[in-house]
């Protein structure tokens, strides 16, 4: 009976956890992309229309309403976050197999929540960041670590150990960053600002391997022995290159042609920029195609797994949404 539940346990679907924790999961990512969209894309759009308020009265309500409703979404983000934290936990602790680096993470987690709870009370203060943001390292550390043992396929690995050299980086910027304001030294902190650069640089990486990891198929394969999925591979391929190979000499080749059509063509881009920027904590200081090859890498992969009801789906969706979630100590869960 164990073997036969465990194998049942390892199919990857969402469905294995029961329902509540199945849609608890699917709201935490459906709220937490409206609150990226509506609160991060929308303010920002908002902030930019302000200037035509005066002619139309319509904006300052609308955009003032969309950025309520994204706000609102951080607290229901939060509550079904803790919902689904429960039952994964309940669930991990009672299966069969349990390695201690799995506990350890479980045990981390129950303290993140119990200070989430205390720091929605107290105010936190740079020491409280300074431990909420070690003690998010350390639980960090250990489920990557048990994910590095229990994957063996090298692009699997590849990814979560890019991932964690991203977030780490962003972590020890803020960690780094709040101890150095505790202490009241005015002096810059070691490698802080890059280490937010190089955290920036590897997420991005990440958004490109997790295709490599969980999206590749036969249809987007060039391998493959099949002429119509070899030649749809043929055409995805080498439009995606043409594509970003004319994003990445459009800008030079416009500004030789015409500086204020450059800029104008530069402020189009931004929506985009935004995204990455206000959304996934970017600050979108690399080549803009990199990022939005970055983006379709990522949404693919998700939306492939999603579509087969896959846990990592998932799973990877809140991992890069979740990069803004930094910000906040009562989002730093996800």
């Amino acid at each position: 009976m164990n073997t036969t539940a465990g194998s049942v346990r390892l199919t990857g679907r969402i469905s294995d956890f029961g329902p509540l924790f199945e849609y608890a999961v699917k709201l935490v990512l459906l709220t937490s992309f409206l609150e990226l969209i509506l609160y991060r894309l929308l303010s920002r759009l908002g902030m930019h229309l302000s200037k035509m308020a005066a002619e139309h009265p319509w904006i300052t309500p609308t955009f003032t309403a969309l950025t309520e409703v994204g706000t609102w979404l951080i607290n229901i983000v939060a509550v079904l976050l803790f919902l689904a934290l429960t039952l994964a936990m309940i669930n991990r602790w009672k299966g069969h197999d349990t390695r201690w680096l799995v506990k350890g993470g479980i045990v981390g987690t129950v303290l993140l929540l119990l200070l989430t709870i205390l720091f929605l009370v107290v105010e936190p203060g740079m020491l409280g960041a300074v431990m909420y943001n070690g003690l998010t390292l350390v639980v960090l550390t250990a489920f990557v670590s048990e994910y590095w043992v229990t994957h063996r396929e090298s692009a699997q690995r590849v990814l979560i150990a890019t991932y964690y050299l991203g977030v780490s980086g962003w972590l020890y910027y803020q960690i780094v960053s709040s101890f150095y304001s505790w202490m009241g030294v005015l002096a810059a902190p070691p490698l802080a600002y890059e280490s937010h650069r190089a955290g920036e640089a590897f997420m991005l990486l990440a958004s490109y391997l997790v295709f490599v990891a969980y999206g590749k198929s036969r249809s987007v394969s060039l391998r493959t022995k099949n002429r119509r999925q070899l030649s749809r591979a043929m055409w995805f391929w080498g439009v995606t290159t043409i594509v970003f190979a004319t994003l990445i000499v459009a800008d030079y080749l416009l500004d030789l042609y015409s500086p204020a059509f450059a800029s104008a063509f530069r402020q189009a881009s931004q929506g985009i920029g935004w995204i990455f920027q206000f959304g996934m904590g970017y600050t979108f200081y690399l080549p803009f195609a990199i990022y939005v090859g970055g983006l379709l890498c990522w949404s693919y992969t998700v939306v492939k797994l999603l579509m087969t009801g896959r846990m990592a789906g998932y799973g990877i969706g809140l991992m890069f949404i979740a990069g803004y979630a930094l910000l906040f100590s009562n989002l730093t869960l996800m």
